[in-house]
Order: C-alpha cells, then structure tokens, then sequence
C-alpha cells in the first residue's frame, strides 16, 4: 500500500469520527474482545459509530463483535472504545485489521487497553480466570509494520523491551486486589486462526513460555507501540488447554459464554481502572 495514501486515509478516518462526535477526544481507549462488549452498557452519555459508517474501517464479521465506537463516560471517566475487534483470519493483513489504532492515535489517545479472551496453556489457570498480559510471542505470518515506514506513524525498528507498561500492570492488579477479584500476570503467544490449536501446539506453546494462545492483540499492540502509546492487556480465559488430559473439545458459543460470564469482573476492574488513570 502505497504509505501516503495511508495517511491520508488515516486524517479521513479521523476526521470523520470528530465531525460525528461533538465533544473532545478522549486519551484512554478499550479495544474489546470477543464477547467483552458489554462494558459499553455500563456507559453513560455516550455517542456510538458503526464501524461500517467510518472511512476505511474494517467491518467486524466476527460473532459478539459489535462493530461500534463508543465515545462516553465509565465510572465518570471519559473513554473511547472500540467494541469489537478484527482479525487476520476474517481475511485482512496485518496493516488493515490494524488501521484503527493509527486512527486512534491520530485523534488523540495516549493510551491503549486492549482486552480479549483466550486458552490457557498454563496448568495454574481456570476458565474464567484474569490474566494480565506482560509479554507477548508473535507467531502470525504477517507483521503490520512490513514494507515503507513513514516515520509521522513511528519509527523503523520500534523498541519493544517494555512494551506491557510495567506501571499500569501494576494498577491493575491493585485494583484487582482492592476488590477481591483473583488475577494472574502471564506471557501471550499469537497466531492466525482460525482453528484452535492441536494438542501437540499446546504442549509447544507451553514449553517456550506462554501462558495464553490467542488469535487477536499482537498486531495491534505492535502497532501501539510503533505510535508511542502506552499499553495494558488483560485477558479472559476461555478454555483449559493444558496439560493435555484437560483439553475439551471446543465452540465459539463455548468461549462467548464463558466470556460474558467472567466481563462482569473485569468491566469492574476497568471501571477502577479508568478512574485511576485521571
């Protein structure tokens, strides 16, 4: 894709999102996962955008994926959220399903928590469990910073040492604590999707290091990270996925529901969590 054309489509997202929305841009986005939308009820005076009315957006075909951006107040902190997310196995690249969160940053936002759920290749972890994201392992075939690098979005080799900030995993863990909601910290291996993983995968994945297997995140916290944002990541757990005697045949019914079972702890967590960020 030719980088200027990029851009500018980029100022016309942006621009687009500030003409719909009569009010100032707020600096902390939620980028929601599968089945994590609800959070936006909990919103008050809020104005929403169907992804499909914004300039080259993506369009959400995943289940429980809203397909909105909502701009209003959590706990009477004012945030932006993107209810639902894409992913590379809807059929996008790397540089497409991630083309909001330059938009995002474009408009103003410093800071970036993304949310998703995922399987557990840690023997310590349940369904339903907590788990803030320290690290990732990029395991997907297409890395969105590939190709020209026009240095006004970031910098050619970005840094990613410290890209969990330290300080708002902290946060959220004390918020965690502070109201008696059980939380782990743990690493996140990324892949394409759209099938889970084989039995064989999981035990690999366990074994270099990872607590989670998703299919989501990685792409954009690069992204973040190559725009200078400062990023949080917590997940959901969705399935037990080892050691392998634990390992259960799997649906997406399956994970939504555990999802929106376990989004009433950690909409909680970020109702605090927002709030101490102001």
């Amino acid at each position: 894709m030719d980088m200027e054309s990029y851009y500018q489509k980029i100022l016309a997202s942006a621009e687009y999102i500030s003409n719909r929305i009569d009010r100032s841009i707020p600096s902390i986005a939620i980028i929601m996962g599968t089945g994590l939308s609800s959070i936006v009820d909990e919103m008050d005076d809020c104005d929403s955008i169907d992804y499909i009315d914004i300039p080259y957006f993506p369009k959400s075909t995943v289940q429980s994926h809203k397909g909105k951006l909502v701009i209003g107040s959590l706990n009477g902190c004012k945030v932006i959220v993107l209810a639902g997310r894409w992913h590379y196995y809807e059929g996008y690249s790397s540089k497409e399903l991630t083309f909001p969160i330059r938009v995002l940053k474009h408009l103003g936002v410093k800071t970036t928590i993304f949310t998703n759920v995922s399987g557990s290749v840690n023997g310590d972890y349940n369904a339903g469990d907590i788990v803030v994201i320290k690290d990732h392992i990029n395991a997907m075939p297409d890395h969105p910073l590939r190709g020209m690098n026009d240095d006004r979005l970031g910098p050619r080799f970005p840094d990613m040492l410290k890209t969990y900030s330290y300080s708002l995993r902290k946060k959220i863990k004390s918020v965690a604590a502070q109201l008696n909601i059980p939380i782990h910290e743990g690493v996140y291996y990324g892949l394409q999707g759209p099938s889970l993983e084989t039995p064989a995968e999981y035990v690999m994945i366990n074994k270099v290091g990872a607590d989670l297997v998703g299919m989501s995140t990685v792409p954009e916290v690069i992204v973040a990270k190559h725009a200078g944002m400062k990023i949080a990541a917590v997940s959901i757990v969705s399935n037990v996925c080892f050691p392998p005697e634990r390992i259960t045949e799997t649906t997406v019914e399956e994970v939504i529901e555990v999802a929106n079972q376990a989004s009433d702890k950690l909409n909680k967590i970020l109702g605090v969590f927002v709030n101490e960020l102001y």
